[in-house]
């Protein structure tokens, strides 16, 4: 409102003076005494002076609605092509709409907006996987703590006690009725070592510290051996894969051997990881109590699981067959590389 009585005014004072420079300088109206015309002539009894100036602000009037829709209408267009230009993930090309230094001037602030959202974005997604990481390299030193911790106190106490007890017992007369409770805690106790050995195993984090799988997994059955009483055969041949297929296999076998410690109760455990026809397949079988499969299909615990989603991520399969009593087979296949594959024909059966 303010804008339309300014331009109002000045076209008032526009149109007045045209007129009286028109009526003085080329009618050659006298300067003295020229203004009697405005008074004294008059047109339907209406002063000349009074239809000059209605008609000023009539047309000051009109002029000055017009030029403010005209303003409006470019206020409104400039505005939603800056919408557009702030909308858009994408650079608006100049569409010729206004002067051609106001297209090319949106179009270079729309490439400045897309450069600045592109690297905005950019920096907040190495923001979140450098957080991501670091989140990790955290809980890995915990879990390296607490193995640590759990291996120097609670592990070597257990020990220790087994072997006190395994002292007790075999002094003792077996069938002295006060025998059985000495043997069930011994049996207690052992169990217990297992259930710590699988949590130390599921504890240290799985890294190959730059040796082939074969020999990460060497190194890992060799140790669970003199751990533990049942019987451990492995079979391993090298194979060539990438890093992630390796990191992800030597987890699953860490996560397999840990359900077995602690679930099976099994005497005998056979690992076997080669390359036939193509296809890497890591096994390993158990002569423990198995479990029994639900109707749709799941089974066994919360790591067998785990196991599944890792084999999926590497591009692989996994079957799982446990049998009550019997014990259980956990195989995975994955493709191998090209250019890598083998033609042997020996039997890789258990």
């Amino acid at each position: 409102m303010t804008a339309f009585i300014g331009r109002s005014l000045y076209l008032i004072l526009l149109f007045i003076t045209i007129t009286v420079a028109y009526f003085y300088l080329f009618l050659g109206l006298p300067l003295k005494d020229g203004w009697r015309i405005f008074v004294e002539a008059t047109y339907s009894e209406v002063p000349l002076g009074i239809w000059i100036l209605a008609s000023c602000i009539l047309l000051s009037g009109y002029l000055s609605f017009w030029m403010g829709s005209i303003a409006k209408a470019k206020e409104k267009a400039i505005e939603k092509r800056l919408r557009d230009v702030v909308d858009s993930e994408d650079i608006v090309k100049a569409k010729k709409r206004f002067s051609p230094r106001i297209d090319r001037t949106l179009e270079d602030i729309s490439n400045v907006l897309v450069t600045q959202r592109k690297s905005l974005q950019r920096i907040t997604d190495e923001r979140a996987e450098a957080q991501d990481k670091l989140i990790q390299e955290r809980i890995v030193q915990e879990r390296q703590r607490l193995a640590r911790e759990l291996h120097d106190s609670v592990s070597q106490q257990l020990f220790a006690a087994s072997m006190l007890l395994s002292a007790i017992t075999e002094q003792g007369d077996p069938d002295n009725p006060k025998q059985k409770p000495l043997l069930q805690v011994e049996r207690m106790v052992q169990q217990a070592q297992l259930e710590m050995r699988a949590l130390l195993l599921h504890l240290r984090p799985a890294a190959l510290n730059n040796k082939s799988l074969k020999e990460g997994l060497e190194d890992l059955l060799l140790e669970l051996k003199e751990k533990v009483t049942f019987d451990i055969r492995f079979r391993l041949e090298e194979v060539s894969l990438s890093k992630g297929a390796e990191d992800h296999l030597f987890r699953i076998a860490q996560e397999t051997l840990s359900n077995t410690l602690r679930h099976a109760q099994a005497t005998e455990v056979d690992v076997l990881f080669v390359q036939r026809d193509g296809l890497v397949i890591f096994r390993v079988q158990d002569n423990g109590v198995g479990f029994k499969e639900n109707e749709d299909g799941k089974g066994g615990s919360y790591g067998l699981q785990n196991v599944k989603e890792r084999a999926i991520e590497v591009g692989g399969t996994c079957k799982i067959v446990s049998v009550p009593s019997q014990g259980t087979i956990v195989e995975v296949k994955l493709p191998a590389r090209k250019g890598e594959e083998r033609n042997d024909t020996d039997s890789i059966s258990g």
